[in-house]
C-alpha cells in the first residue's frame, strides 16, 4: 500500500488529555472540536466525569477524550473523578499530558508524571499557555519535563487563543490507526444533549457562585420536552447538600436563580439550536455525593469505599 492509499483510507483512534486541575483540557477539546463540547471554569475540578469531543482532520476522526484533573482525592465522590480519569488514559490509544506552563514544577504534574511509566501508551507532551511566560522559561520547562519522562513529541500551544493547534491537530492524525470512523462526520460530542445541558448549567453555577458551593452541587435533567413550535421545555434539578445552600442559590428574591437560568438558557439554546424554556429547581438532598444514582447520572463509578 502506497503512502497515498494510506493517507485516503479512514483513521480514527481515542486521545486521552490528562493533567493536573485547570490545565485547560476542556478549552483544548474545544477549541480542536470548534464547538463547546466541554464546561470550562477557572475554577479547578471542573470537569467530574470522561467527555469525548470529535473532530475530524483529513481521513482521521479524532475522538478526545477530556478527563477530569487529577490530584489528591479526599471526598468519595473526588475519588470517582481521579478514577475515572485514570480508566479514561488506559483505555485510549494515545495519551497526552497537558501542562500549565505558568505552574511547573507542581505537585498534582510531578505525582502525574510519576505515574505514566504504569501506561503502555504512546505519550505526548502538550505545554499550554506558552504566550503566558518568557520563552527561555518555557525551553527549560520542555527540557526539565523530558528529562523526567518519555514523551514521543512535545508541542507547545495556546488553548485558548488557537496558537500551535493546526500543528497538534495533524499530528495526532497521522497517529490513530486505520479503520472506520466511530461516529457521523458531523457529530462533535457523543455526550447525550441532556447531559451537556445539565453540564451547561453547572458551568453557570461555577461563574456565579463561590467557594466550595459549586462542588456540593450537582444538576440532573428532568424532562427535555419538544413543543409543537419546534422550542424545547426543560425541567433540571440542582441538587445541594443543606438548606442554606438551596437559599444562596436562590439569591434575593430569587435573583440568583434567575441569573443563572438565562445564562444556562442562551447556552442550551445555541446546543439545541431551537428555542429553549427551562424552568430550575433547587433540591436539598443531604447526601446526594453518597448516592449511587447521582454517579450513574453523572456517568462515574459510584466508589465503594
Amino acid at each position: 500500500m502506497t503512502d497515498m492509499d494510506i493517507q485516503s483510507q479512514p483513521a480514527c483512534g481515542f486521545i486521552a488529555l490528562i493533567g493536573a486541575p485547570n490545565a485547560g483540557k476542556s478549552t483544548l477539546v474545544n477549541s480542536l472540536v470548534g464547538a463547546k463540547v466541554s464546561i470550562v471554569s477557572r475554577k479547578v475540578q471542573t470537569t467530574r466525569s470522561l467527555v469525548r469531543g470529535i473532530c475530524m482532520e483529513g481521513n482521521a476522526q479524532l475522538v478526545l477524550v477530556d478527563t477530569p484533573g487529577l490530584f489528591a482525592p479526599k471526598r468519595r465522590l473526588e475519588r470517582a473523578m481521579v478514577t475515572s480519569a485514570w480508566g479514561g488514559a488506559g483505555d485510549a490509544d494515545v495519551i497526552c499530558l497537558l501542562i500549565d506552563v505558568r505552574k511547573w514544577p507542581d505537585e498534582e504534574s510531578e505525582a502525574i508524571i510519576a505515574r505514566l511509566p504504569d501506561l503502555k501508551q504512546k505519550k505526548f507532551l502538550i505545554l499550554n499557555k506558552i504566550d503566558l511566560i518568557e520563552r527561555s522559561k518555557l525551553l527549560k520547562i520542555s527540557e526539565d519535563l523530558n528529562a523526567r519522562a518519555h514523551f514521543e513529541e512535545t508541542f507547545m500551544i495556546s488553548a485558548l487563543k488557537g496558537d500551535g493547534l493546526q500543528v497538534l491537530r495533524k499530528r495526532l492524525a497521522a497517529l490513530v490507526p486505520m479503520g472506520p470512523w466511530l461516529f457521523p462526520e458531523d457529530e462533535v460530542s457523543d455526550l447525550p444533549l441532556r447531559m451537556l445541558a445539565s453540564e451547561i448549567t453547572r458551568e453557570k453555577l461555577f461563574e456565579r457562585l463561590h467557594d466550595e458551593l459549586p462542588y456540593r452541587s450537582t444538576v440532573e435533567t428532568d424532562e427535555w420536552k419538544t413543543l409543537k413550535d419546534g422550542s424545547a421545555r426543560i425541567e433540571q434539578t440542582i441538587f445541594v447538600e443543606r438548606e442554606s445552600q438551596r437559599k444562596i442559590i436562590l439569591g434575593e428574591k430569587g435573583q440568583g436563580i434567575k441569573a443563572i437560568g438565562a445564562a444556562a438558557r442562551r447556552e442550551i439554546s445555541e446546543a439545541a439550536d431551537c428555542p429553549v424554556h427551562l424552568f430550575l429547581f433547587v433540591k436539598v438532598r443531604e447526601h446526594w455525593s453518597d448516592d449511587p444514582a447521582r454517579y450513574r447520572e453523572m456517568g462515574l463509578e459510584f466508589p465503594k469505599e
